[in-house]
């Protein structure tokens, strides 16, 4: 085995990329703190956005801790590369760029989904409660005591919001524009509506659940009708980075003209654009309304 001899300018080189590439970071950070420049307006805008998602599920992770450590793990990739030649690496950078806001994103709309499931419960309990009791405040009291989480947080935080001042329909609005669900608003909208013109709510109540019950049927049959375009959405993404890393294997190099004049950079912006325009096009199509 041949031994690696650590020599003292091999030390110094190394130092140096590591204090580089830590000052450029820090100059960074310098670049987006400062209030006057447009980076610093786009770095509050992202950090906003992370804590909005991140808020409207109870989680209460400051956005800039996520949005600085995507940066350290930028330059720790770039830092990699430099000292071990990381084939791709670019790739890499693209995914720590969009990665979080794309998985807070993905745990949003799950949490909306298992919304969704437990609306119909919920109505039901509540218009069961209207029947004991004729206030909708107890009546709030008294369900949220019955129905899981994730809808449970958001019943027990309207309750709060009522009690320390916010009327009913203040509550339900903000918590269906907190949630950001169709079906949730439509919910919330049967409640205050029979609330305002009167007559027997729990019957509406009860009528509105049956009908998201039917509303939920109905998309399940559109996901089973349209799983054969969403299986082939999923090829059309994987397929083209299938063949680049089985292509590179197979003869090295194989892409190396492209990365080495500017008509190969200009094509592959191009195709990539292309990749991702047929995506967007595609995820559009299977997106059926009912």
């Amino acid at each position: 085995m041949k031994a690696i001899h650590w020599t003292l300018t091999d030390t110094l080189k190394w130092s140096g990329i590591g204090i580089l590439i830590f000052a450029i970071f820090i100059g960074t950070l310098q670049i987006v703190s400062d209030e006057s420049g447009l980076p610093y307006r786009y770095w509050n805008r992202y950090i906003a956005m992370l804590e909005r998602k991140l808020r409207s599920m109870f989680i209460f992770t400051p956005g800039k801790l996520i949005a600085v450590g995507q940066l350290a793990a930028m330059f720790v990739l770039v830092a990699a590369n430099l000292t071990f030649d990381i084939p791709f690496w670019y790739a890499g950078i693209l995914i720590i760029a969009v990665g979080p806001a794309v998985w807070i994103e993905k745990m949003r709309r799950e949490r909306i989904t298992l919304i969704e499931d437990q609306l119909d419960n919920f109505i039901l309990a509540l218009a069961n409660a209207l029947k004991t009791t004729p206030s909708i405040g107890s009546a709030f009291n008294s369900v949220v005591l019955v129905v899981e989480d994730p809808i449970r947080s958001e019943i027990d935080l309207a309750i709060k919001e009522m009690k320390v001042g916010s009327s009913l329909d203040q509550a339900l609005l903000s918590m269906a524009a907190r949630v950001g669900s169709r079906q949730l608003d439509s919910a919330l909208s049967s409640i205050l509506i029979g609330r305002q013109v009167g007559g027997n709510l729990p019957k509406v109540l009860e009528t509105t659940a049956h009908t998201l019950r039917e509303m939920k049927r109905l998309e399940g049959v559109i996901r089973t009708k349209t799983a054969d375009g969403r299986m082939q959405m999923w090829v059309i993404a994987v397929m083209p980075l299938f063949f680049l890393v089985a292509l590179n294997n197979i003869w090295p190099g194989y892409f190396n003209p492209l990365t080495q004049s500017i008509t190969g950079y200009v094509l592959i912006i191009f195709v990539t654009s292309c990749w991702v325009g047929s995506l967007l096009v595609a995820r559009k199509v299977l997106q059926v309304d009912i």
